[in-house]
């Protein structure tokens, strides 16, 4: 597999355009990994992890194009992870041509969050109807936590983040070809029956990428921060959650809580884990 980080950041960005606090001040010097979009990830060319508000602009930046992509996983329907808006401008109506049916798997509450939304902001019609998503070269599958499933040779695992709970935030292990992902931004700490629920679907992954939202100076709670996610990765280390190549990526990073992309890099290393950044592409 192929992934692709289109966007690293927290909800804000990072410099968040307003602030003029330390991090955000250096990280406008140094450009480069130091700029971070909203999250959102690509694997291969087919399947995208969150329909994210910056998969424009990261298209454009990285010279790479989302014409094949058939499949989105949503993580949940907060703003910085769901632009519904991405769904109406790839729709033949935009003049869209050639685009495959994307198949969009949530959580039954983040779907019914989004249909709010979508006749609030977008539309009168109803965006859960059979009619709305052929107009729209969408079709919607609901999932749920620790019921895998199958699409595109892939095979999906939805496991329940420990984040805004009443709208279904899910984390995901992808494979393919015998090679494990595990997608794990916003959340916090895992809930235990996440950890058994790794164990009882025999799970090692080749690559693990965490929510760092806190960084090294806030209090993790519904996001992580840096020594929560040493402890998750000793945690899987330590429970044979982890083949023996296997890398783990930090994303999701927030500017209160984190350096620029140098100084954070460098702490990371010290304590067995590497950070991502925006067009960071992996092999796995």
């Amino acid at each position: 597999m192929i992934i692709t980080f289109l966007g690293t950041s927290g909800a804000n960005a990072f410099p968040e355009a307003f602030c003029k606090c330390p991090n955000c001040e250096q990280s406008r010097k140094l450009g480069g990994s130091s700029l971070r979009k909203r999250s959102a990830l690509l694997i291969n060319d087919d399947l995208l992890i969150d329909l994210g508000p910056d998969i424009m602009s990261s298209s454009q930046i990285l010279d790479l194009d989302l014409t094949n992509v058939s499949c989105c996983i949503q993580t949940h329907p907060h703003a910085d992870h769901l632009d519904l808006s991405h769904l109406l401008s790839r729709s033949p109506d935009h003049g869209v041509v050639g685009a495959p049916c994307l198949n969009f798997f949530a959580s039954q509450e983040t779907l019914q969050f989004a249909a709010q939304d979508f006749i609030q902001n977008f539309s009168t019609a109803d965006f859960l109807a059979p009619d709305t998503q052929k107009f729209m070269n969408l079709k919607l599958h609901t999932v749920n936590p620790f019921i895998s499933f199958e699409y595109g040779g892939y095979h999906i695992t939805p496991f329940p983040a420990n984040h805004a709970l009443k709208l279904g935030a899910m984390v995901y292990a992808v494979e393919k070809n015998n090679k494990r992902i595990f997608y794990g931004t916003d959340t916090g700490v895992f809930f235990e029956e996440t950890w058994q629920a790794f164990h009882r679907f025999n799970l090692q992954f080749d690559l693990v990428i965490l929510d760092h939202t806190y960084g090294l100076t806030k209090s993790g709670s519904d996001h992580l921060n840096a020594f929560q996610v040493i402890e998750h990765a000793e945690r899987m280390q330590s429970e044979g959650l982890l083949t023996p190549t296997a890398r783990i990526f930090a994303t999701h990073i927030a500017h209160e809580g984190n350096p620029p992309y140098p100084e954070l890099s460098g702490f990371a290393r010290q304590h067995g884990y590497e950070i991502a950044y925006d067009g960071l592409r992996l092999e796995v």
